[in-house]
């Protein structure tokens, strides 16, 4: 087990737990569901950081210049992050599955309510506190959007390191298909908080082979430790429970 779950795997008595597996067949269509609007401003980018269970690329989150808004939520929401989860192979990486399909990684942007909570750690704690998009990645042709954030990936090779990344545009990492799921979740790391209102694109994005493969190359431990490698960083299916997956689309 990774380190980052010396904490207990599970919430006791969490009803509202992700990943979870989508049944295309079980997801509702909901009419009133909105197109969900992305506006991001490149400029918010700050930087990449491995810590030690994914890298994440983290942005100016004081103002409201990069933003989602519409979808499910009745708020906007405020860029905070994204990452990515990808497994050792490709058979499996991402955190939820279509039909029990895994894909080799899943994309998350994850956002905060900064119309109702003052700060990101207020929103962790909130009902509706977060919403994050996911993003399936599958095996095809290199995505150039991806490419520059590879190419910085050597530099963060270890736990630990952080390394400035401004200008980046994370809306290319987007499907341009507008359909979704919708569902009512959590946190899949620490501290596991049923805050999220997760937005899963129903279309993948392509990268090719030597794109995950860079992901595969970073490693989970610091400068001088014995090197363990990066892969395999996701969280086991979580029961659905009594909740219902919704979808924008027929």
């Amino acid at each position: 087990v990774h380190p980052l779950w010396q904490s207990p795997l599970t919430i006791p008595g969490g009803t509202r737990q992700s990943p979870i597996n989508i049944q295309w067949r079980d997801s509702v269509y909901d009419p009133f569901l909105k197109p969900l609007k992305i506006s991001y401003d490149p400029t918010t980018c700050l930087h990449i950081w491995n810590n030690g269970y994914s890298f994440l690329v983290e942005f100016d989150d004081s103002t409201d210049r990069s933003i989602i808004i519409g979808g499910p939520l009745e708020n906007q929401y405020r860029l905070k992050q994204f990452h990515f989860h990808w497994g050792a192979i490709n058979d499996w990486g991402s955190e939820h599955t279509v039909d029990s399909k895994f894909y080799p990684a899943e994309l998350h942007l994850v956002h905060w309510n900064a119309v109702e909570y003052p700060s990101f750690e207020d929103a962790v704690m909130e009902g509706n506190g977060l919403a994050v998009i996911g993003v399936f990645l599958k095996l095809g042709a290199r995505h150039e959007g991806l490419q520059t954030l590879v190419d910085a990936l050597p530099a963060v090779r270890h736990k630990d390191t952080v390394i400035e990344f401004d200008v980046f545009d994370p809306s290319c990492l987007i499907p341009s298909c507008p359909d979704y799921w919708t569902y009512a979740g959590s946190l899949t790391t620490p501290p596991l908080t049923e805050s999220v209102t997760w937005i899963i694109k129903k279309k993948p994005i392509e990268v090719d082979e030597d794109q995950l493969e860079a992901f595969r190359m970073l490693l989970f431990t610091s400068d001088g430790e014995e090197e363990k490698r990066m892969v395999d960083n996701f969280r086991p299916l979580q029961p659905l429970m009594n909740r219902t997956v919704r979808s924008s689309f027929r």
